[in-house]
């Protein structure tokens, strides 16, 4: 136990529980003692679960890696999330938007309209003016790639066992992960970082197009006073329609070929599927959980309990196929990181992460410091 600027922090090697309950006891505060001993034992137990995963990503018997991650992997980023309260969907002000009163009406009732297919077809504005900054920002390199993100392409690195990366999300930040070749990854729902013409399907130049979304696309979150005060088409060069946009999935529209190709090719043949900061409420790309072979080990690393209505078993047995790593993404990954011995490789990575992400990763390797310095006094 360690003391600085009237903070305390704990290191237990012994996660016993007569051992939890000495460490605890060394605490001059009675009041925190009264509540650490179950926030500890918690936390022992999160490292046993990280360790047994270690296990099984070392074993031989492990071939084959899955990972499917959500918005949870981005968090540190900062990056903006649509869906959640606060969100992009949740402060929409539709009279705001370049659009008819009953497209505002529509908007007004449900955000996702912003995404939905046939109001894009319709009238590209309210996309192009609500991901504006998304865009933008996802262009000037704005958020940076997570230690979850760092850890997905260690895992290719270091053991040659991943397979896939299925992400649900479209920030495209694993991208930034340079070591990890781009057909391990499929972007289950699309990404910011290509563009395409969404009725002829002929590509185009992202810079080009970030070009004229930044002189022709209107904020309406008043950020950029260089904005034009109105919206004007940005039109496809081989089709004439105003219907280019970055390569994400409109609802009503499909997912991609790759998604189900890739789904065919890897389920059957997986060791090990690690579900990372998702609610799993969202298909087809939840039924990985379901349709990975039954000897399939199943991992979800979250700060709460999802998919039970899949199939998931929360039930703390060594013997369960299902293993739950309670905790953020990036706390969970460095834990993982450690136990493995990946953490030079990570340290690599330091200046690029974001600022909580680096934050984190230098407080637990001034934490190993102390620890050997402690060890090595003795």
């Amino acid at each position: 136990i360690t003391s600085h600027s009237n903070r305390y922090s704990c290191q237990i090697q012994d996660t016993s529980s007569a051992s939890v309950q000495y460490a605890v006891s060394l605490f001059p505060v009675m009041n925190f003692k009264k509540f650490s001993l179950a926030m500890i034992s918690s936390r022992a137990s999160v490292s046993q679960d990280v360790k047994r995963i270690a296990r099984i990503i070392e074993s031989p018997e492990c071939k084959s890696i899955l990972v499917l991650t959500g918005a949870g992997i981005s968090c540190a980023s900062g990056i903006p999330d649509f869906r959640s309260p606060g969100g992009m969907y949740d402060t929409l002000k539709p009279d705001l938007i370049t659009a008819t009163s009953s497209q505002r009406k529509l908007m007004e009732m449900d955000p996702s309209f912003v995404v939905e297919k046939s109001m894009f077809f319709q009238n590209a504005f309210p996309y192009l003016e609500v991901r504006r900054p998304f865009i933008l920002g996802t262009q000037e390199l704005k958020w940076k790639a997570t230690i979850a993100h760092r850890f997905i392409e260690l895992l290719h690195t270091k053991t040659a066992k991943l397979t896939r990366h299925y992400t649900q999300n479209i920030d495209g930040l694993i991208s930034q992960c340079a070591e990890l070749p781009s057909k391990k990854t499929v972007d289950v729902h699309g990404t910011t970082c290509e563009v395409c013409c969404e009725n002829c399907g002929a590509d185009v130049d992202f810079s080009d197009f970030c070009n004229e979304v930044r002189s022709k696309i209107k904020d309406i979150y008043r950020q950029d006073n260089n904005a034009p005060t109105e919206s004007s088409p940005i039109q496809c060069k081989a089709c004439r329609k105003a219907t280019v946009k970055p390569k994400t999935v409109l609802f009503g529209s499909c997912l991609p070929d790759e998604f189900f190709s890739c789904c065919q090719q890897d389920l059957e043949n997986a060791d090990l599927l690690i579900v990372a900061g998702t609610s799993l409420v969202v298909s087809p790309a939840n039924s990985l959980v379901y349709n990975v072979n039954e000897n399939c080990k199943r991992v979800v690393v979250n700060t709460e309990k999802v998919g039970e209505e899949l199939g998931i078993v929360y039930n703390g047995d060594e013997t369960n196929r299902d293993i739950f790593a309670q905790g953020s993404c990036d706390e969970i990954f460095l834990e993982l990181a450690d136990a493995l011995g990946w953490m030079d490789e990570l340290q690599l990575a330091v200046e690029k992460l974001p600022k909580p992400s680096r934050d984190l990763l230098e407080m637990k390797i001034e934490s190993k410091t102390k620890l050997e310095q402690g060890h090595g006094g003795k």
